[in-house]
């Protein structure tokens, strides 16, 4: 069985530091623990997994702002780990009351150690216990999914297969296609709880909350999720075991329904030819592979990239919008990348890829059309922490099929060159600047340029802490409207005019009277790269 939080609280090694819970008191007894971390690092959330309990003595808490403070309850929170535990009495007296409030608005058990313990201790004897359980587990998925493979291999039916697995978990299994449609199932209702949607690979090595008693996992065939397997737990069963069998199993699966239902030549041809376009195959393949997967040689089109922790989820809502959006479409997922080409209608490419980046925007924001609405997306009301770290970029427009491996190549030069602020979808024609700057000049080359044409305005921020150079590019990007500007900078108009004659005062003058307009641009476009 999965390690309780409240027994971990328990265990002699952490119990010696007389531990309190201060907030998410209500979720405590619920919560189970998948590991134990230490850190004292406050920007440790992107590196952890879900399911932790980390241990910080508060060092850096107690010289951090409140701001940041507040940030690192959330963003553990939005990163879905069990619990924190703060070491008192020393450099951090109590644990701020705006941790407190924030912890117990996310429902985040927050937890106050009042005694000094050896951290490494306590994770060498907690983890050695949750080592030894998963162990355990790994071998009766192992040996789960061997007694399928011969079950399969002898010809037993789905049903019989899923009779192999339900004998494990102890409760039902249930095959399903992606559009609802039963194929098999086994097993003995029991009481169980209520049905959850699809996990993610991140949350697949999650434990589940109390009443978490159904697991839903994807069965890929050929790459391509085909169905799900549903699994009910007893009250008094084991849903982290129960998911590791699943997913151990969803191979099996995955070849039984390949045997039933074979792809048809169009799927297997879309498959191969973003395989080809991935590997930036020679024009004859393409146009080889293009009409079997139904794409024109000139079919008008554009290439999407996407970096994600939970590729399948997001191929599933990528193939959706797509199916809406586009005349025709295809994805290939591969590790932590999806990809996928969307053809254009002829006469409105340009109106149909602005439409198409816009509702692309609510791919990492829309948890539900994810497949996200756990329990725990509910009350957050985000997506799930894979689905939070979604990039996607649209590459550049292009009229011929044999172009699609270059607009593929420069959709990932976008993600490259675009940061979190530019928000998780980014277009590949809004970069295009920096695109060409990158790969055709060196970077002391371009540092050179930006120091010659903004070297004063550097300087004054430097030495000012001001934002001069931010104030400049917005007001380049949007034009140079000034009203537009301010308002993208929150400014007031007399502010906003007040830094632009500093601005023309270290520039030499007003860029639109000076002739320098253009190079002052690039040079800003080209500061950000920098």
């Amino acid at each position: 069985m999965p390690l309780l939080l409240l027994d971990a609280l328990r265990h002699p090694t952490l119990a010696a530091a007389d531990p309190v819970v201060r907030a998410g008191t209500e979720a405590v007894k619920d919560k189970y623990v998948r590991w134990i971390h230490s850190s004292e690092v406050l920007d440790i959330a992107p590196l952890l997994r879900g399911g932790e309990l980390l241990l910080t003595g508060g060092e850096a808490l107690a010289t951090a702002p409140e701001q940041r403070r507040i940030r690192y309850i959330e963003e553990l929170a939005d990163r879905g780990i069990t619990a924190v535990a703060i070491e008192t009495g020393g450099v951090l007296p109590g644990i701020p009351q705006s941790m407190v409030r924030t912890a117990e608005d996310r429902g985040l058990p927050l937890v106050e150690l009042r005694k000094v313990v050896p951290f490494v201790g306590v994770l060498q004897a907690i983890n050695s216990m949750l080592v030894s359980e998963s162990v355990k587990q790994l071998q009766l998925a192992d040996e789960a999914s061997h007694s399928m493979s011969l079950e399969l291999a002898h010809g037993g039916s789905l049903d019989g297969i899923l009779e192999v697995l339900t004998e494990v978990i102890g409760g039902t299994a249930t095959l399903a296609s992606v559009a609802g449609s039963v194929l098999a199932q086994a097993g003995t209702p029991a009481q169980t709880g209520t049905r959850l949607q699809a996990d993610t690979p991140a949350q697949a090595a999650m434990p589940r909350e109390a009443g978490d008693s159904a697991v839903v996992i994807n069965v890929p065939v050929r790459g391509i999720v085909s169905a799900r397997l549903e699994l009910g737990i007893p009250d008094d069963g084991d849903s982290v075991l129960a998911r590791i069998v699943g997913t151990r199993c969803a191979d099996v699966l995955g070849l039984a329904l390949l045997q039933r239902m074979p792809p048809s030549l169009g799927e297997v041809a879309r498959t191969e030819l973003l395989r080809a376009i991935n590997a930036g195959g020679a024009t004859w393949r393409l146009e080889q592979l293009g009409p079997a997967a139904g794409f024109g040689i000139t079919t008008p089109a554009v290439m999407i990239a996407a970096r994600t922790e939970s590729p399948q989820e997001v191929r599933i809502a990528l193939d959706q919008l797509l199916r809406r959006r586009v005349r025709h479409s295809a994805s290939y997922s591969h590790d932590s990348e999806v990809i996928a080409i969307a053809s254009l209608a002829s006469g409105s490419e340009a109106a149909g890829r602005s439409a198409l980046i816009e509702e692309l925007a609510g791919l990492g924001t829309a948890p539900a059309m994810l497949g996200q609405n756990t329990a725990r997306g509910r009350r957050s009301g985000t997506a799930a922490p894979g689905l939070a770290q979604l990039r996607v970029a649209v590459g550049p427009f292009v009229t011929e099929l044999r172009r699609a491996p270059w607009s593929l190549i420069e959709a990932r030069h976008t993600l490259d060159l675009a940061r979190r602020e530019h928000g998780p979808v980014v277009d590949a024609e809004a970069f295009a600047v920096e695109r060409l700057a990158t790969a055709a000049l060196e970077a002391g080359v371009r540092g050179e340029f930006v120091r010659q044409q903004l070297g004063n305005v550097l300087d004054h921020d430097a030495q000012r802490t001001s934002q001069l150079l931010r104030t400049l590019t917005v007001w380049l990007d949007s034009g140079c409207n000034t009203a537009k500007a301010a308002r993208e900078l929150h400014l007031e108009r007399q502010s906003m005019h007040h830094r632009l004659q500093r601005i023309f005062e270290l520039c030499g003058g007003d860029p639109r009277t000076t002739g320098r307009l253009g190079a002052l641009h690039l040079a800003a476009r080209l500061a950000r790269l920098q």
